[in-house]
C-alpha cells in the first residue's frame, strides 16, 4: 500500500483505516478546521475583491487594510456574525469537497501505482490533481454560494443580496441559470489541482525530510512544521488563481467574459500585484487550517478505526 498522509506514528497493520473511514474523517476534520479559521477566509475574500469594488463604486480610499483591520472593520460596521457569513455553505463545501480531495488521495495513489508499495513524486502529483478536480466538479455550487455570502456587504437599509443559503442557491439558479452555480468551475479546478498538489504532496515531502535528517521526531512539532510549511507553499503557488476564482465567481452576470478576461482586466486596472491581494489572510488561514485539519483528521481516523475494529472483533 502506498504511504498515506500521516500526522502520527504509523498505524499497525491491523489498524489500517478503510477508504470509508478516510473519506468521512477528512470531511469532518475539514469542517472543524473551517469553523476555527472561517473569519480569516472571509477577510481574504473581502481583500481580494476590494479593488474590484472600488472600480465599480468609484471609491478612492481603501475600506479594508490588512487582515486584522478587515476583521475589525467588519465587526464594527456589520457585526460579528458577518465574519461567519456563508459558513453553512462552507461546511457543505468541506464535507463534500475535502472528503473527496483528501479522503480519496491515498486510494488514488494506489490506483496509479497499481497497488505497489512505492509512490513517487509524479504519482503523488497525479493523485492530487485528480482528486482536486473531482472535488470541484461535485462541490462547485457550494463554493459559489460561500464566496457570494462572504463578499456581500450589508446594504444601507439593512438588507442583503441573499437571505439564506437555500435562498442563494435558488436565486443564482433563477437569475443566472444552473450554469451560474458552476460559475468559475475551470479556474477553480485549476486552483484546486494546484492546491491539492501543493498542500498534500508538500506536506508529505516536508515531513519526510524532517524525519530523514533527524530534525524532529514524528510528533506534534513535526506535524505543525510540515503543515505550516505546506500552507505557505500552497498560498504562494495558488494565490493568483484563487484571486481570479473569487473575483469571477462573485462577479455580476456578464461582467467578465471568462476567467482569462477577468485576469487580464485585473492586470490592466490594478497591476500584477492584484493577484496577491489577501495574501496574508490566505497564508494565515491555510497555515492554521492545515495544522488543525491534519491533526484532527489523523485523530478521527484512528478513533474510527479502533471503534470499527472493536465492533467487528468477536466477543
Amino acid at each position: 500500500m502506498a504511504r498515506g498522509i500521516s500526522t502520527t506514528e504509523p498505524l499497525p497493520k491491523t489498524m489500517v483505516p478503510s477508504a470509508a473511514v478516510k473519506f468521512f474523517g477528512a470531511g469532518t476534520a475539514a469542517c472543524i478546521a473551517d469553523l476555527i479559521t472561517f473569519p480569516l477566509d472571509t477577510a481574504k475574500v473581502r481583500l481580494q475583491i476590494q479593488g474590484e469594488s472600488q472600480k465599480v463604486e468609484g471609491a478612492s480610499t481603501m475600506k479594508y487594510r490588512g487582515v486584522f483591520g478587515t476583521i475589525t472593520t467588519m465587526w464594527r460596521t456589520e457585526g460579528p456574525r458577518s465574519l461567519y457569513s456563508g459558513l453553512v455553505a462552507g461546511l457543505q463545501r468541506q464535507m463534500s469537497f475535502a472528503s473527496i480531495r483528501i479522503g480519496l488521495y491515498d486510494s488514488m495513489k494506489q490506483f496509479y501505482t497499481r497497488g505497489t508499495e512505492s509512490a513517487g513524486i509524479v504519482t503523488r502529483l497525479m493523485a492530487g490533481c485528480t482528486t482536486g478536480a473531482m472535488a470541484v466538479a461535485l462541490a462547485q455550487p457550494t463554493d459559489v454560494v460561500k464566496v457570494r455570502f462572504q463578499a456581500q456587504v450589508r446594504l444601507a437599509d439593512g438588507g442583503r443580496r441573499y437571505n439564506s443559503t437555500l435562498n442563494a442557491y435558488k436565486m443564482i439558479a433563477r437569475d443566472e441559470g444552473v450554469r451560474g452555480l458552476w460559475k468559475g468551475c475551470m479556474p477553480n479546478i485549476t486552483r484546486n489541482a494546484i492546491v491539492n498538489c501543493a498542500e498534500l504532496v508538500t506536506y508529505d515531502l516536508i515531513k519526510e525530510l524532517i524525519l530523514k535528517y533527524g530534525l524532529m521526531t514524528d510528533n506534534l512539532p513535526c506535524h505543525f512544521t510540515a503543515a505550516f510549511g505546506a500552507g505557505f507553499c500552497t498560498t504562494v503557488v495558488a494565490s493568483p488563481v484563487d484571486v481570479v476564482k473569487t473575483r469571477f465567481m462573485n462577479s455580476a452576470d456578464g461582467q467578465y467574459r471568462s476567467a482569462i478576461n477577468c485576469a487580464l482586466t485585473m492586470v490592466r486596472n490594478e497591476g500584477p500585484t492584484a493577484f496577491y491581494k489577501g495574501f496574508m489572510p490566505s497564508f494565515l488561514r491555510l497555515g492554521s487550517w492545515n495544522i488543525v485539519m491534519f491533526v484532527t483528521y489523523e485523530q478521527i481516523k484512528r478513533g474510527m478505526t479502533k471503534t470499527q475494529q472493536y465492533w467487528e472483533s468477536p466477543l
